[in-house]
């Protein structure tokens, strides 16, 4: 991760919650109580999470991208006369969406292990905080179900994002 989270968080915060006073600093409403005010207290949370995953991924794409492009096959098709949209939506990022889908899959459970310090930072109760507590009182059965949770995840994503793959891209089918 280039930019840490918690310094993101915290420059969110003060720009946020201190200086505009547009966004609650922290803690949770839940969505039962009052829906606007539950989307505002999980804004910057989200946003913090996302912000770097959304920074890897858009590098990948670009160089993804800019790989495809280079490729004959792109080259026949401009040749061809097609529509270099088409060539780009329906040829280039589809053969580039592989890569990306897989860097999706580490985006996703690496924003599971920032949870602890986002929870901190912004008072929430969650999966992170949960596990830190289990393991500061030595509860193993719950470290273990919470292992056997976090493997599960990752299993989940990985089996997603292995089945998309397989049909943004024929070669990679088995089936």
């Amino acid at each position: 991760m280039v930019f840490p989270g918690l310094l993101l968080a915290i420059i969110l915060v003060y720009v946020f919650a201190i200086t505009l006073r547009w966004l609650p600093a922290g803690g949770y409403t839940s969505p039962g109580d009052n829906l606007g005010l539950w989307a505002r207290s999980i804004i910057l949370p989200v946003v913090v999470l996302t912000i770097p995953g959304i920074a890897n991924m858009a590098s990948q794409v670009r160089g993804t991208m800019i790989d495809e492009l280079r490729k004959d096959y792109v080259r026949t098709l401009r040749t061809r006369g097609i529509n270099p949209r088409t060539i780009i939506l329906k040829h280039a990022l589809r053969n580039a969406a592989g890569p990306a889908l897989t860097v999706l899959g580490f985006e996703f459970i690496g924003m599971l292990g920032g949870a602890l310090i986002i929870e901190r930072v912004f008072a929430l109760q969650g999966y992170g905080t949960y596990a830190f507590n289990a393991a500061l009182q030595g509860d193993i059965p719950l470290i273990m179900g919470i292992t056997l949770f976090g493997v599960l995840l990752v299993v989940a994503v990985n089996l997603a994002i292995d089945v998309v793959n397989g049909f943004l891209i024929p070669k990679v089918r088995t089936f």
